[in-house]
Parts: structure tokens; C-alpha cells; sequence
């Protein structure tokens, strides 16, 4: 049953992210001239915010509707900033040339362009941060940052590496794409002043859902369509990166499929993604994919179960239920 107060609480948190676009923005307004073409583009990017709504819902969630104070608003602008970069950045590794129907950064002017803006806007994210009186936040949110980093690198040190486990992508998932997820609903009931096993559960509840969220991105980029998810696709097979469905199938599948498959990775044929896609999205390992992203839901939902019921939790549980069913 949805909450009688969702829509009210739906609209507070468009009032709430309006403030948070408006200070990302301002953040970013005093740049030069010549580079703010390039800072208007990104707002292409935005999406739907997952990490600043994960701040401020993990903030309710946590301490109810009166808990959200400028420490939040603050907190969601710079752990956006530090996905936009990341994404920024990841287009460079990925030689991607569309990011939510938009040209990405890389393909209007070149990667080191790019490359300098995911930095700026990484360094304005640490300026931004540096505003609040929590010195933890700032350790917390350069920690992730850290973490996100060793995850991209790992996974470049993993390419074209045949014998990747699934613990270890595990691992690189974890780093590059569900510890900022993770620490966007740790710093929301932080600063909502929740006690520690309150800002454990929901710091399990982002870490889980991260997760999923990269194991469906990774089934998208096998099956998905571009017109549907809006960026380039199949860049994870061009490169060489093994991913949960693909490490499934090179354990599962019988001899000479197994050979297909890395016939293909190694194959410089142009046409080789959709050969890889036409191989897979018929097998038991897009669907074992798809169960493990569910299972890290639902240990995401255990680990919020003891929250008091709120619209806010409500929301929590449906955004996380989603995360599995999306197609882009």
C-alpha cells in the first residue's frame, strides 16, 4: 500500500533537489567563461539524482522530516559532483560517444578536456565540502573517492584477464560503483544525527543496492538497446572486461561455447559485440545475473527492515525495487 503522505513527501523532495541542482550550479558559476559550455553540458548527465535523493531520503529516513538541515543539501551537491565526474571520466576510458542521449564530453572535445573536467569537477566537490563544520564528511567522502578510483584501476588492470573470479569483480564493483552509493546513505544519516546501528543499516542498504545497480548496468550493456538506456553499449565486450554474465557463462557453458566466447573477446571483428550479445542474452546466465542484482535488493531491504515505517523508508524500498527492473 502507498503511504498517504508520498506525494507530499514526493514534492518536499523536488523542492529539496531543485536546491540541490541550484547549489551545484552556483558551485561551478564562477569558472571561466570558455569553460562553462562544457559545465552547462554535463547537466545532461543528471538523471535522476539517485545519490542526492539517496542523501536526503537516508536523512528522513533516519530522523524524520524536520532532520534535513543545509549540511544535506551541501552533501548531495558534492557526492553528484563526484559522479558526474566519475562518469565524465569513464566515458574517456570507455570511448563512449553518447551519455543519456547527449554527446559525452570526450567525443565534443577530446579526452584531455575531459579528462581536466572530471578533475575540476572533482575539485570543486572536496571546495564544496570543505564548507561544513564535519571534518568526518570530508574524510568520508575523499575515503570513497579513494575507493572509486582503486575500482576504475582495478578494472583496467583486469582487462583481457580470461580467468577474472567473481569475487574479484565483486570487489571492483564494489569500489568503483556501490561505495559512493553506499556513502550517499551513510553521510544522509549522519547529518540527520542518527545513532550508529541507523547509519550502518542504511550504509548496508546503499552498498547492496549499489551493487545490483552495476550488475544491471552490466546486463544492460550485453542485452540492453541504446535508443532504450541512452548511452553507448557493448563497450565492456570492445575493451575486454569480464563481467558477471560473461565470467557465469566461461564457468557454465559447455567446451565449445566457452570457445566461442573467447574467440570473440580476442577477435578484433567489428562485428563481434553483437556475435558476444547474440551468444549470451539466450542463456541461463543473464537470467543468473539478473537473480544475483535481486538478491543484493533484498539483503538491501533486510538491512532497513528495523527502521520506523515512514513515506520516507516507503521510498527507500521502492527506489531500490527498482534498480533490478530498470531497463536504462
Amino acid at each position: 500500500m502507498v503511504p498517504p503522505a508520498v506525494a507530499e513527501t514526493s514534492a518536499m523532495l523536488d523542492i529539496q533537489l531543485a536546491e540541490v541542482k541550484e547549489l551545484f550550479e552556483r558551485e561551478l558559476a564562477g569558472s571561466s567563461e570558455a569553460i562553462m559550455p562544457l559545465v552547462r553540458h554535463i547537466s545532461h548527465f543528471r538523471g535522476k539524482m539517485l545519490r542526492p535523493r539517496l542523501v536526503l531520503l537516508s536523512g528522513m529516513a533516519a530522523g524524520g522530516r524536520s532532520a534535513l538541515t543545509l549540511d544535506h543539501t551541501v552533501l548531495a551537491a558534492v557526492v553528484e559532483m563526484v559522479h558526474v565526474a566519475t562518469l565524465v571520466h569513464d566515458d574517456v576510458l570507455d570511448g563512449a560517444d553518447v551519455r543519456r542521449r547527449a554527446a559525452t564530453i570526450n567525443h565534443l572535445r577530446g579526452n584531455q578536456a575531459a579528462v581536466l573536467l572530471g578533475d575540476m569537477l572533482i575539485s570543486h566537490a572536496f571546495h564544496l565540502c570543505s564548507s561544513l563544520q564535519c571534518q568526518q564528511y570530508s574524510r568520508l567522502i575523499g575515503r570513497t573517492t579513494n575507493l572509486v578510483c582503486e575500482g576504475e584501476l582495478l578494472q583496467n588492470l583486469s582487462e583481457r584477464n580470461w580467468q577474472l573470479t567473481p569475487e574479484a569483480y565483486y570487489d571492483i564493483i564494489y569500489r568503483k560503483t556501490a561505495s559512493l552509493i553506499e556513502t550517499s546513505c551513510q553521510l544522509g544519516a549522519m547529518a540527520a544525527g542518527a545513532d550508529e546501528a541507523a547509519v550502518r543499516a542504511l550504509a548496508q542498504f546503499g552498498r547492496n543496492i549499489g551493487i545490483a545497480f552495476q550488475i544491471v548496468d552490466d546486463v544492460l550493456d550485453i542485452i540492453g538497446s541504446t535508443r532504450v538506456v541512452g548511452k553507448s553499449l557493448g563497450t565492456d565486450i570492445e575493451q575486454g572486461k569480464l563481467t558477471l554474465p560473461m565470467i557465469h557463462f566461461l564457468t557454465h557453458a559447455d567446451r565449445p561455447h566457452r570457445d566461442l566466447l573467447m574467440s570473440l573477446l580476442e577477435s578484433s571483428d567489428p562485428d563481434r559485440i553483437d556475435h558476444v550479445r547474440k551468444l549470451l542474452q539466450p542463456t541461463d546466465s543473464i537470467s543468473f545475473a539478473r537473480n544475483e542484482a535481486r538478491a543484493c535488493v533484498q539483503r538491501a531491504l533486510a538491512a532497513i527492515d528495523n527502521l520506523p515505517s515512514s513515506d520516507f523508508k516507503w521510498q527507500l524500498v521502492e527506489m531500490a525495487r527498482y534498480v533490478t527492473e530498470r531497463e536504462k
